[in-house]
């Protein structure tokens, strides 16, 4: 079966690279699927590319488990991580637990991800026992923006380069399953994928990283104004959208629309 955390301990083992995306809804997924991606993530990241949001705190969990049930019906076959929203954790590993076991038992995802380092292992370990796999975030998080100030990069400094190897390493030793690496130091990135002996997903860490995870809207351009510096763009599909249902407004409005 594809949609076990062995496909990421496998992927590991024999060097294979993963490719990761995400999805918000069951024709993404389907198409992700068709596409031969290896895992799909329902990322917080709706709430700026689907709900238009400045940023990913105003995401509930409600939220983050009805768009996790459209994904796993779209791709029923797939392994399918869903992000834990802002506050649904952070409080305590009570709160995890409860957050994480809704995202299983109604949303049907098989995994959850969390941002945080250190701090979080309590959180971690709590879910592994209850038999919850865990994704682990470092490096930029996006739901601390407003404590780092804004999108750059981190791990710029030795201070927070020995920070982040330190968590890195404690997140894999309380449970996680693979790790995700944002917009960090390609040589950092380097330095921790060869370190940890679970997965490292990159977005923005350089291509040394185990996987590779990106937004479904940035690589394909569904919003031709915005490409973040880390996003690679394999089409304009946002501009061809666009000129398609510029075409059916004109056939209307003069009258030679025919539908069949």
């Amino acid at each position: 079966m594809s949609n076990t955390i062995t496909l990421f301990q496998k992927a590991k083992e024999s060097g294979r690279p993963l490719a990761l995306v995400t999805a918000y809804d069951a024709t993404m997924a389907a198409l992700a699927q068709a596409a031969g991606v290896d895992a799909l993530l329902v990322g917080d990241s709706l709430g700026m590319v689907v709900q238009g949001s400045d940023n990913t705190l105003s995401v509930t969990l409600h939220e983050m488990i009805y768009h996790t049930k459209l994904v796993v019906r779209g791709a029923p076959d797939m392994f399918v991580i869903t992000d834990l929203p802002f506050m649904s954790y952070q409080v305590s590993p009570e709160n995890a637990l409860r957050s994480a076991g809704l995202a299983l038992k109604e949303g049907r995802a098989h995994a959850v991800k969390l941002e945080g380092g250190e701090e979080i292992t309590p959180q971690v370990r709590a879910l592994i026992a209850a038999g919850i796999p865990v994704m682990a975030h470092l490096g930029l998080q996006p739901q601390s923006i407003h404590l780092y100030g804004g999108y750059g990069k981190r791990g710029k400094t030795a201070a927070e380069q020995r920070k982040l190897l330190a968590s890195a390493q404690a997140l894999q030793d309380a449970g996680a399953f693979a790790l995700v690496l944002e917009n960090i130091p390609h040589n950092l990135a380097a330095e921790i994928t060869r370190t940890l002996e679970m997965p490292t997903i990159g977005i923005g860490a350089g291509p040394a990283c185990d996987g590779q995870v990106q937004v479904f809207h940035d690589l394909l351009g569904l919003r031709p104004g915005f490409k973040p510096r880390h996003a690679k763009r394999y089409t304009e599909a946002g501009r061809t959208i666009i000129k398609g249902l510029a075409r059916f407004v004109q056939e209307v409005r003069e009258g030679s629309f025919v539908s069949r």
